[in-house]
């Protein structure tokens, strides 16, 4: 082999493994809203250290006339007749491998509780009947096997347990979801949400 042959097989080898890659590496909208449904649950964790709290959280998809829907609810474990959470996500791709999952209230929220078990209910609830928490929304993008983001700094308005702003960071893979979600006053003092790292949640089987 010349020279010059065995410098252009050299250079298709590094193309060839820099295309790879970029593949890996851009994710899909399909993907990112598949690894984020199903039941999910942060017992293992609560376990192995007393700061964090055995939580479950239950991701189902809804509207899928619509988009890219979820309803979300979040609870004790050991209380899942009083969610301290219940959301809607819209989940989308918006330019350049970078995916947004936008964070709607419910309006009478009682109402929808426990019905993650039977998805198909939302047929009821209607898009007038929830409203949007502007700047909340987890801004994500792929990274390995992993896709992670957060919100923007201070954007996201609280005014929960004498909060100014929430922040969220994300992690999510296959199985697992990772979610870190703190509070902070006007002088950007921690007043609620796990300390020291976020709450890991492992897929239920």
């Amino acid at each position: 082999m010349t020279k010059k042959l065995s410098l252009i097989v050299f250079a298709l080898l590094v193309f060839s493994c820099k295309s790879s890659k970029t593949n890996t590496e851009k994710g899909s909208i399909n993907e990112l809203f598949g690894l984020m449904q199903g039941s999910f649950s942060s017992a293992e964790q609560a376990k192995e250290n007393s700061d964090y709290y055995d939580i479950s959280l239950h991701m189902v998809p809804i509207w899928q006339e619509k988009g890219n829907y979820l309803y979300v609810e979040q609870a004790l474990t050991s209380q899942p007749e009083k969610p301290y959470r219940q959301r809607v996500y819209k989940v989308y791709e918006k330019e350049n491998g970078t995916y947004i999952s936008a964070v709607y209230t419910i309006k009478n929220p009682e109402n929808w509780i426990g019905k993650w078990q039977s998805p198909e209910a939302f047929i009821s609830l209607s898009e007038s009947d929830i409203d949007l928490k502007e700047g909340c929304e987890v801004v994500l993008q792929k990274s390995g096997n992993q896709y992670k983001g957060k919100t923007g700094i201070k954007t996201c308005s609280s005014e929960m347990r004498g909060a100014s702003y929430a922040t969220s960071i994300v992690t999510i893979e296959k199985n697992r979801i990772m979610s870190w979600d703190r509070g902070f006053d006007a002088n950007d003092n921690y007043v609620w949400g796990a300390e020291k790292a976020g709450y890991i949640f492992k897929a239920l089987k």
